[in-house]
């Protein structure tokens, strides 16, 4: 078997001599061989604990993020089918109105970036959220 030399403190060595009498070791270097090993498979142990721990988190975030793809290919869906219908049922306009129209165009596409903006930040938060969690 291998040797070790240690330097220890008066104090530590009287505590180590007493707790070996006390929990039944042979000798103080038996304690100490025991508190060593005791020491070492905690550790190991506790490193196999973290590992599952980390891997759990992943498979979370991985859940969550597959929840947020199902969202996110419903609302391609949603505005994809919306698209079809308004681009088949609403004509263009046709000679001196496509100007007025394009205008009128233009700011109903700044109100609605501008209201897309707030609706981002209020309820469309909690509903994006909701069907989210309808989806596990």
């Amino acid at each position: 078997m291998p040797r070790r030399t240690i330097r220890l403190t008066a104090a530590i060595d009287e505590r180590i001599d007493s707790a070996a009498k006390q929990r039944g070791y042979s000798s103080p270097s038996a304690f100490l061989r025991a508190a060593i090993k005791k020491e070492l498979v905690e550790r190991a142990e506790g490193t196999a604990s973290s590992t599952e721990e980390i891997v759990g988190c992943i498979r979370e975030v991985r859940q969550d993020i597959r929840r947020l793809e199902r969202a996110q290919q419903a609302l391609f869906a949603l505005v994809d089918s919306l698209a079809k219908v308004f681009l088949t049922c609403v004509p263009e306009p046709r000679g001196a109105a496509i100007e007025q129209a394009l205008s009128e165009a233009r700011n109903r596409h700044a109100r609605l970036l501008n209201n897309a903006g707030h609706a981002m930040l209020s309820d469309s938060l909690v509903a994006m959220e909701d069907l989210m969690s309808r989806g596990e």
